[in-house]
């Protein structure tokens, strides 16, 4: 009898929950495809009907947490356009992000958590996205096209929110809200332009964002469910 494709996409989600119970416990290098059948109750063939390799079941993993946060991106964008604004949707990313410990590693680059998934397609296939997002926010002008190096600029400053606690350990003591309201009130005086932003544009910024983000999950659901490559 062969699967229904909603019984396989079950069964995969099975499975990639018992791979993120194991990953968060020991980390990357030392959970094997047997211990992630053991954990999921199935066969070790059962594994592989639906991922070739331990790579590409973890890389499962982190781009299904990935489809989390953009599902929760996109419903807030499609809820209020306002949400499109670089302070306010940066915000909402960080909080987003420290909610999923393994988006968070990801974006931190957390060798030890991730192993040599943290420096492989995933974070290049992030990049690409924020790259797109601050394109589109340069061409609306709901960014500024006078800061040397844009795009470099933005995203060393709002890493430093994401790595500061690795380095200090006094960051730790700041709530993750008081974070979020420090990026934005960053990204807002320091990237954008002056002024109200015309509610027009935000609107055009925020349905062509929208049309990105589902792009981005059709994408990520192609790779988990259908064999696809990132």
């Amino acid at each position: 009898m062969f699967d229904r494709p909603q019984d396989s996409a079950n069964r995969a989600d099975r499975i990639l929950d018992a791979a993120g119970v194991l990953l968060l416990r020991l980390g990357y290098r030392k959970v094997t495809i047997e211990d992630v059948a053991k954990q999921a109750d199935v066969g070790k063939g059962t594994v592989y009907l639906h991922w070739r390799s331990k790579e590409q079941l973890f890389t499962a993993l982190v781009l299904r947490t990935s489809m989390e946060l953009t599902e929760e991106l996109l419903g807030l964008v499609r809820a209020d356009p306002t949400q499109v604004l670089p302070h306010r949707f940066l915000r909402s990313s960080f909080l987003a992000a420290v909610r999923r410990p393994l988006m968070f590693a990801l974006l931190t680059g957390d060798t030890e958590l991730l192993g040599k998934l943290s420096t492989g397609p995933l974070r290049h296939m992030k990049a690409q996205s924020g790259d797109q997002y601050s394109r589109m926010m340069i061409a609306r002008g709901l960014l500024r096209g006078d800061v040397p190096h844009l795009q470099y600029t933005m995203r060393a400053t709002v890493l430093g929110f994401y790595m500061l606690e690795s380095l200090d350990r006094e960051a730790a003591n700041f709530a993750a809200e008081a974070k979020a309201d420090a990026i934005a009130h960053v990204i807002r005086l320091a990237f954008e332009p002056a002024g109200v932003p015309d509610p027009t544009v935000v609107a055009g910024a925020a349905t062509e964002l929208a049309a990105l983000l589902e792009s981005v999950l059709s994408t990520c659901r192609a790779w988990i469910y259908e064999g696809g490559t990132p």
